[in-house]
């Protein structure tokens, strides 16, 4: 980010904690230059997806600030912050009775005016992402005869035609096949490099994390572990301090982004069965 240029979005000493006191987040502080490609790891429990809901304006935070474009974030109305924000959770209530292109098109509600109803430039939006996420064949099915792989690509394609140009999206590909997780993470690439927008994901696939970001950000306990490119972030060393597993560190042949692979997939009872021979 160039000296004086706004951050698209920033946190400053965030904590989260739940009714229940039981904290979840403390003392975030992360800055995300306008047009960066973002991914936010960590094992299980690290506070991943609460982070994510933090930065959408869905959880308040019990300490600590979070800035849209220099604005307060809690200042900002649910109608407002949608039109500037898309987030796309983990897992979305089953939609009955609609088809596909309705679904997308529920993505266009926070731009709509006067008796709600989607002009023809929303439905050109509409139909441009579900060609983006390859799910124009699959407009006129109902939602809920779908895969869980094709659902996700329906929900990604309504978080695209929001039309925001800050996407939060936590683990959007975990559903889909290796073919549709590349797709989808080199569209979110592209979106990022050719149209400037803000990309956050959430995700606990490291290899893609390292493959499509440019920045990563890795959490463990609630707190920042490390932050930096993917070269810096994702060694052997930090994942095995903050994962516990050992890696081998390996370098993608065209690309350079760094590649690891668990030591030892093998468990001690299976290992244990290979050594007692036939």
């Amino acid at each position: 980010m160039s000296t004086g240029e706004r951050p698209h979005l920033e946190l400053r000493d965030v904590c989260f904690a739940y009714p229940d006191g039981r904290p979840i987040l403390d003392g975030v502080s992360a800055t995300v230059p306008r047009g960066a490609s973002w991914s936010i790891v960590g094992p299980n429990g690290s506070g991943k997806s609460t982070l994510l809901r933090v930065m959408a304006g869905l959880l308040r935070p019990s300490r600590g600030q979070v800035l849209l474009d220099g604005q307060p974030l809690s200042l900002l109305r649910s109608r407002q912050r949608a039109r500037r924000i898309a987030f796309l959770p983990q897992s979305v209530a089953p939609v009955f009775g609609y088809v596909a292109r309705q679904v997308v098109a529920m993505g266009r509600y926070p731009h709509l005016s006067g008796i709600g109803l989607e002009s023809r430039h929303d439905w050109q939006l509409v139909d441009e992402a579900m060609a983006w996420t390859e799910t124009s064949e699959l407009a006129y099915r109902e939602l809920s005869a779908l895969s869980g792989g094709e659902r996700q690509r329906v929900l990604i394609a309504a978080a695209l035609v929001q039309a925001s140009d800050l996407l939060l999206l936590d683990e959007p590909t975990t559903a889909l096949d290796v073919n549709h997780q590349i797709g989808i993470h080199r569209l979110l690439a592209r979106l990022s490099a050719d149209r400037g927008w803000t990309v956050v994901t959430v995700t606990h696939d490291l290899n893609l994390a390292a493959y499509f970001s440019r920045h990563v950000l890795m959490l463990q306990r609630g707190r920042v572990a490390a932050e930096g490119t993917p070269e810096e972030v994702l060694t052997t060393e930090k994942v095995a301090r903050v994962y516990g597993i050992a890696m081998h560190g390996l370098t993608h042949p065209t690309t350079g982004a760094p590649v690891l692979v668990p030591i030892d997939l093998a468990s001690e009872e299976r290992a244990g069965r290979h050594d007692e021979g036939p």
